[in-house]
């Protein structure tokens, strides 16, 4: 019997140890990471809007994270394929709130050269579609594959993952 409390209580310590969470840091760019809902408009060389929603896509889903080096200097605006197909590495400035390319630079997920600049982030200055204050995303993004001079500007908010949002 002594032989078998033995081995529960043996047993429950390695269970009771093995459930210790691990504290994980934040990233090095977490003010500036996060999954955004988007559109895509043309704009012309000012940055004026010359075609709202150019595509027809409405508003898809676009993420910006850190890489794996985790510094606040870099990090990655990726649109998942939902709209050219990019993964493109930025210098950012986490105090600031910005991001660019600093002229064009390799897109890791398609075969081009991708420039994005402008691109910041807005604390608290975009509304979600239920109606509460959301952070702002906004850059523009240009592709060496695509016609000659077509920028496009990205702007959006922060998803909240609610249904009323999508």
């Amino acid at each position: 019997m002594n032989k078998h409390i033995i081995w529960l209580f043996t047993l429950l310590v390695f269970v009771l140890a093995g459930c210790e969470k691990d504290e994980i840091g934040n990233t090095a760019t977490e003010a500036l990471a996060g999954e955004w809902k988007v559109t895509v408009d043309a704009v012309d060389e000012g940055g004026n809007v010359i075609a709202e929603d150019c595509y027809g896509l409405g508003h898809i889903l676009m993420n910006t994270y850190n890489t794996a080096a985790n510094t606040p200097t870099e990090m990655y605006v990726d649109d998942i394929g939902n709209f050219w197909k990019y993964k493109i590495r930025v210098k950012s400035d986490v105090n600031a709130l910005t991001f660019a390319t600093n002229g064009a630079a390799p897109n890791e997920a398609d075969e081009c050269d991708v420039t994005i600049d402008g691109g910041k982030i807005l604390l608290g200055a975009a509304t979600t579609p239920h109606g509460t204050p959301a952070d702002s995303i906004v850059y523009y993004i240009s592709f060496s594959d695509d016609e000659p001079g077509m920028r496009y500007k990205v702007s959006g908010y922060r998803y909240t993952g609610l249904a009323v949002d999508d």
